[in-house]
């Protein structure tokens, strides 16, 4: 990722990559990786469900001090609807603090935030720049996602590690 002297790195994380990522022990990461760490009062909601796992209702009840929970200003309109409460607010987020990135997983999040040129990534571009910068042993964070309900294609799976051995030779 390159960088501009001065730049501040902003980010506006969605629900599922955090979920994940408090879930293979690696949500600290955003903190090293990025310089602001923003979610939006609909993930806050979402990761205090009963339904998320309770590792993830643990670190979210105990939230650490680098992640800043940030009310949207854009009033919702209907023609959002189809995503969830996380993705529409992540994506209104990212558009209202002209945020670095935008960490979603959702196909369809990511497809409405492309067609707003929104800067997107997903879980797996945020552990491959840990790796990069050696915050992460690559492989082990991996296996720890595959234990998870991640969906992940071989192929990509592949490209993914083929990637990470070239640059640690």
């Amino acid at each position: 990722m390159n960088r501009l002297p001065g730049a501040r790195l902003i980010v506006i994380a969605d629900t599922i990559p955090l979920n994940y990522l408090v879930l293979i022990g690696h949500a600290d990461i955003l903190a090293q990786l990025y310089d602001t760490v923003l979610i939006p009062s609909a993930v806050l909601e979402e990761l205090q469900r009963s339904r998320s796992p309770e590792p993830v209702r643990s670190w979210i009840a105990a939230r650490p001090a680098w992640l800043e929970v940030r009310a949207v200003q854009t009033i919702p309109t209907a023609d959002l609807d189809y995503l969830g409460a996380g993705e529409r607010e992540a994506i209104f987020l990212a558009e209202e603090t002209g945020a670095t990135w935008l960490i979603m997983d959702d196909y369809e999040g990511r497809k409405e935030a492309a067609r707003r040129h929104l800067p997107v990534i997903g879980t797996l571009r945020v552990l491959d720049e840990a790796a990069d910068r050696a915050l992460i042993d690559l492989p082990e964070a991996i296996a720890r996602l595959t234990q998870t309900t991640f969906h992940l294609s071989p192929d990509l799976l592949q490209w993914l590690m083929d990637r990470h051995a070239r640059r640690i030779q």
